[in-house]
């Protein structure tokens, strides 16, 4: 099993930056594929990044070159440097855990509770 808990969340203006990360615990916890999804309001949840074991990422169309997956497997933890954010990237962000490289959220076996982004006009 393992348990996955975000923080860094918060209120940004649009074209500031946040940092969201992700503490990863318990069993085999840096061989996981990890990745970061969103939902906003009245949407379903969309993917956004991913990275593999070995560091490899890909992201969506819609924050690719503003936003950056990155993991440090010593301190269990997943990041999401978020930058030039838009409202639109208003979302609670949730951190998820596979053993596949996939983007389809149905295939993540473990999700977090979630964190709040709003990105103020």
């Amino acid at each position: 099993q393992v348990q996955l808990v975000e923080s860094g969340g918060g209120l940004v203006q649009a074209g500031g930056s946040l940092r969201v990360s992700c503490a990863v615990s318990g069993r085999s916890r840096s061989s996981y594929v990890m990745a970061w999804f969103r939902q906003a309001p009245g949407k379903e949840r969309e993917f956004v990044a991913v990275i593999s074991r070995g560091g490899s990422t890909s992201y969506s169309d819609s924050v690719k070159g503003r936003f950056t997956i990155s993991r440090d497997n010593a301190k269990n933890t997943v990041y999401l440097q978020m930058n030039s954010l838009k409202p639109e990237d208003t979302a609670i962000y949730y951190c998820a855990a596979n053993d596949r490289y996939v983007t389809a959220t149905t295939l993540y076996d473990y999700w977090g509770q979630g964190t709040q982004v709003t990105v103020s006009s």
